[in-house]
């Protein structure tokens, strides 16, 4: 599951780099490394939110309670990462104009297409096999249950025991 704090961390640090680089002087240009930490980031807070969401069956269940905090901790680094974006917005356009904020738009719709066919992918596939095996293995617990019922009653009725 995607940490919603972790990936705020991880966007207001890249965040922080860009504002202080800029702030020195430096190109965007050279600011491509914390950029797209911080795109990436933005994708996994967005990501998880969709996992809230959707949660998996056994976190319904068993970790109702986590659900809603969690979903206040995605929104609290959702706001954060809109206010993040309207700052990084206003400092590219100042420095570079709007074409530059336009083409970043641009990369960072690639850069999600791209987590998306990969990481996301691959965390959907885990989560599903996770919540495939915990159902195998609470519907084997059951049948042990309703097999040794069956068996206590044979065995009661029979004599056995």
């Amino acid at each position: 599951m995607i940490d919603p704090i972790s990936a705020l961390a991880v966007a207001s640090s890249a965040f922080n780099a860009v504002k202080s680089a800029v702030g020195a002087g430096q190109d965007i240009e050279n600011m491509a490394g914390a950029l797209g930490k911080w795109m990436g980031a933005v994708s996994d807070i967005k990501k998880a939110e969709e996992y809230n969401k959707k949660p998996p069956l056994f976190k319904k269940l068993f970790a109702s309670g986590s659900v809603e905090e969690e979903a206040m901790q995605i929104f609290m680094a959702k706001k954060k990462a809109e206010d993040m974006r309207e700052q990084l917005r206003q400092i590219i356009i100042h420095t570079r104009g709007l074409s530059a904020w336009d083409e970043l738009v641009r990369t960072e719709v690639n850069i999600r297409k791209k987590r998306q066919e990969t990481i996301y992918a691959q965390e959907e596939l885990r989560r599903k096999w996770i919540e495939a095996i915990a159902i195998g293995l609470a519907a084997l617990v059951v049948l042990g249950a309703i097999v040794g019922l069956g068996w206590l009653v044979y065995a009661s009725r029979n004599g056995i025991i």
